[in-house]
């Protein structure tokens, strides 16, 4: 098995787990494809006191019938059918009072996938931990699913038996360019700052993508391989990717494509008009995609909460609909004849931009201000037909509660970025119309993300402060990562 890469908040937690002096509830949550399993192996060694693994797409009966095929795999004895899970969970109490683990680990991966239409599933788990687990102090029961909205519902918001009991949840989100870098160089690649950001525009800090690279093909020649030769191994992830997550997996796929019309994102209104959902439903359906790490929902500045805009963050998702879904050319060697248009550099421009917003934390830290409150926000202006002046938009403000505001520009370039003087006249006159807009009258600040820093020029006046790929690459200390 590979080496674990990072991870270390996610590793104390099944350490503190492991020690403690109570029975745990460990519930373990995030994107698919983001190394959930991965974790739990690594950590445990594959040695459990029992493993159970629910089958996508199968009903109740034959989700009974791998979890009585699995529980004689380690109790070593023949067992009857089971006809519902109370039967089920009465049989793994009797296997586990002959086990003499000290702590004993149950692990339920793709739990979402076992609790199958008119199953009993949930409600005999809530009775198998309030009436037997409770009133023990060894079990350790790790549930383990990538449908974070069934994760949720059925055990974090739960008003049964598991009401209040969960001790402990780990959210396991995608790499950040630094443990995409260690990954890369744990695995031989020896590419450099600049290519990972073009290859995180691609497939995101997602483990499991990482693991399909091969090391003796170049960057470009991976994207091929990946996405546009004959069977590429993430040409047909999309449907599957979905499908896998969420029931009525089409009415989250046209909310997706629709958001991935326009990177700036949308609101829930222009959401509904796009896509005729609207209401409760959409809402929740907006909820789950945020919860599975495909959107990102952030305020505009004023917190104006009606206000609040949607935009799609998953990389590859973006990924295909610009470049997968309908592309008819069958050219196996596609990326390597276009990486190089002026389209894929427009592309890059507003990838980097949401890379630099999976990077928050290292904004933060860069500036200088991870130890200070702040609020994160958009914010666009769309005058009014009275209003001689024209519209603006800043996808990033860092507002400080020392009453500084960041206005950041994210800009993808190869080398030092040039401030152009038309260029910082625009800036300025934008910097001028938000502070008017909403009656800031001091404190609001240019700042920039390049992967360079920017070229020595007469209009580097304008900016208070420069990030760059150092910052966006840096390791961040525990309590922040």
């Amino acid at each position: 098995m590979e080496n674990l890469i990072g991870r270390t908040a996610e590793i104390n937690e099944l350490n503190s787990a492991m020690q403690s002096q109570k029975s745990e509830l460990v519930v373990i949550y995030g994107r698919r494809r983001v190394g959930k399993t991965f974790l739990v192996r690594s950590f445990f060694k594959d040695t459990y006191t029992f493993h159970y693994v629910g089958a996508h797409g199968k009903n109740n009966q034959t989700q009974l019938q791998y979890f009585r095929e699995t529980l004689e795999q380690y109790s070593r004895k023949n067992l009857a059918p089971l006809a519902n899970w109370h039967e089920a969970f009465l049989a793994l109490e009797s296997y586990i009072e002959t086990t003499k683990e000290q702590r004993k680990v149950l692990f339920f991966d793709e739990m979402p996938w076992i609790d199958t239409q008119k199953s009993d599933f949930v409600s005999e788990l809530e009775y198998f931990w309030a009436n037997w687990v409770q009133n023990r102090d060894d079990i350790v029961f790790i549930a383990c699913g990538s449908a974070s909205a069934w994760m949720k519902e059925k055990l974090e918001d739960n008003k049964g038996g598991l009401h209040n009991r969960i001790t402990r949840r780990i959210y396991l989100r995608p790499f950040y360019l630094s443990e995409c870098k260690a990954y890369l160089r744990a695995n031989g690649f020896d590419w450099d700052d600049y290519q990972i950001m073009q290859l995180y525009m691609i497939i995101g800090g997602v483990p499991y993508y990482l693991s399909l690279l091969q090391r003796n093909l170049s960057l470009i020649e991976n994207v091929d391989a990946l996405f546009f030769r004959m069977g590429a191994i993430l040409n047909d992830e999309f449907n599957e990717l979905y499908n896998a997550l969420f029931k009525q997996a089409d009415r989250y796929i046209t909310i997706v494509q629709f958001l991935s019309s326009k990177r700036e994102g949308f609101t829930k209104s222009e959401i509904a008009a796009g896509t005729g959902y609207s209401g409760g439903g959409l809402s929740k359906m907006l909820d789950n995609l945020e919860r599975c790490d495909f959107v990102l929902s952030y305020s505009q500045y004023g917190n104006k909460t009606k206000q609040t805009l949607y935009r799609l963050c998953d990389f590859y998702t973006l990924f295909y609909f610009r470049y997968i879904k309908d592309n008819r050319t069958r050219d196996e060697q596609y990326w390597q004849h276009h990486f190089q248009d002026r389209s894929v550099a427009a592309w890059e421009g507003y990838s980097f931009e949401e890379l630099c917003l999976r990077h928050l934390p290292h904004l933060k830290y860069g500036l200088g201000i991870s130890g200070i409150a702040t609020a994160v926000s958009s914010w666009r202006y769309n005058p009014p037909k009275d209003d001689p002046r024209k519209g603006a938009q800043v996808d990033l403000v860092i507002s400080r509660v020392d009453k500084i505001i960041h206005l950041c520009e994210m800009k993808f370039a190869a080398g030092k970025y040039a401030l152009t003087k038309d260029y910082a006249e625009r800036l300025n006159e934008r910097r001028q119309l938000f502070m008017e807009v909403n009656k800031v009258s001091r404190g609001v600040v240019h700042t920039f993300v390049t992967p360079y820093g920017l070229k020595d020029g007469n209009h580097l006046s304008i900016v208070h402060s420069s990030l760059t790929s150092d910052d966006l690459f840096a390791e961040l200390p525990d309590r922040m990562g």
